[in-house]
């Protein structure tokens, strides 16, 4: 019996040989796009303040929820130095695999650069993965200040140019930067006094060695006791913690506030599937009753904003902050 073959059959039948062993490599071999398996050892969260700082706390709370969400062991690793450049500087130079991360105020890529001579550009050197909380500024007077209330204070302020003092926790910090943008939005000439830190400038405005202070959230209990007069949230919405006291917007006050955000950034090219992961566990820790009862001790709120969110919140804060600094000439020692 005689067999014949068209040319239409012979091409099918190549056809098939040909799919079958694309199939076959593509078993042996997985797509480039599919990362390893993700998290296969430890992750390190850096952050670039001392352990016991609200940083530090809010990472080791963070670290501890993501231990479980991942099913990997989560840890912080602690790099103090240079207002948080020196991790900076560790992240970026660290391997793009999912491995590190940076957990930072958004300072470091908002203000740092503009105050400190560095060769680092956190916007251009690193990737933003999401917003993870802010926390708000309260301006505090000494009890003893001859001015009961937010207005009372513009209006002391104003008509005493240069003589009210204003503690800090250091030049350039969140609560010097806000109260420069306070004096150049309502037009006083408040003095400034650097402090090392937000603990010793609240103790100086308690003993009434300085008038005011923005405090970053330290200072509730002293405000609950009355060792402080609570006269505004330098923010435009009002305080959960304190609902009553006035909010810029409700006094009027306009392109003054300042409040800090928390943010995780990871070294550039972690492949797209991985930084996906990693902000699908934050996202479910940050919605934990747990994390935010955290947070809440610390005066801050976790707030989750997704990339595109937090890259705009983070080009808004540079384009004010940057201008803030160079107008207002402030330096860095």
């Amino acid at each position: 019996m005689t067999h014949r073959f068209s040319l239409s059959h012979f091409r099918s039948r190549r056809a098939v040989l040909a799919l079958a062993a694309a199939m076959l490599a593509g078993a042996a071999f997985p797509a480039a796009s599919q990362s390893p398996a993700w998290p296969a050892r430890p992750i390190r969260l850096v952050v670039g303040f001392a352990p016991g700082g609200g940083t530090d706390v809010m990472a080791r709370a963070i670290a501890q929820l993501l231990n479980e969400a991942l099913g990997q062991t989560v840890i912080v690793d602690n790099k103090p130095g240079a207002s948080g450049n020196l991790a900076v500087g560790e992240v970026v130079r660290a391997a793009p695999d999912g491995y590190t991360f940076l957990i930072a105020p958004t300072s470091v890529e908002t203000a740092n650069p503009y105050l400190f001579k560095s060769n680092l550009v956190p916007s251009r050197d690193l990737t933003p993965v999401m917003a993870i909380g802010r926390a708000q500024m309260y301006l505090v007077a000494r009890p003893t200040l001859e001015a009961r209330d937010a207005k009372q204070f513009i209006a002391l302020a104003k008509s005493q140019p240069g003589k009210i003092t204003m503690a800090s926790a250091g030049t350039g910090t969140a609560p010097h930067l806000a109260a420069e943008l306070l004096n150049q939005s309502i037009g006083t000439s408040i003095t400034h006094v650097p402090y090392k830190g937000s603990a010793p400038a609240l103790q100086d405005v308690m003993a009434g060695q300085t008038d005011v202070v923005f405090d970053p959230g330290i200072g509730f209990p002293h405000i609950r006791s009355g060792k402080v007069k609570l006269l505004a949230v330098a923010s435009e919405s009002r305080s959960p913690f304190f609902p009553d006291a006035p909010s810029y917007a409700d006094l009027g006050i306009r392109n003054a506030s300042l409040d800090i955000w928390f943010g995780v950034w990871s070294p550039n090219k972690v492949p797209a599937d991985i930084s996906e992961r990693f902000s699908a566990a934050l996202k479910k820790v940050l919605a934990s009753p747990v994390l935010r009862q955290r947070f809440g001790q610390l005066g801050a709120e976790p707030v989750a904003l997704d990339k595109p969110a937090f890259r705009n919140l983070l080009t808004d804060e540079s384009r004010r902050l940057s201008t803030l600094i160079r107008e207002r000439g402030i330096v860095v020692e």
